[in-house]
């Protein structure tokens, strides 16, 4: 499966198969202050276990840090 994630392309061999995986996958220590977005639409992360991904989709994750 190939997705773009932040602008960059990845090709999986484990397959995530919904967003909550994915997000495990990339950030596997990070669990609060994310924001995705699928295709251009933002997902809450009450959705992510049922938001399945397909080949070609296009993922934004941003996340929040600490600062000023």
């Amino acid at each position: 499966m190939e997705l773009t994630i932040n602008h960059t392309t990845k090709t999986f061999e484990v397959l995530p198969v919904n967003l909550e995986d994915l997000i495990a996958i990339e950030l596997p220590e990070k669990k609060k202050g994310i924001a995705v977005a699928l295709n251009n639409r933002i997902i809450p992360q009450s959705f992510w276990a049922e938001t399945f991904l397909n080949d070609k989709d296009s993922i934004l994750i941003i996340t929040a840090t600490q600062g000023g």
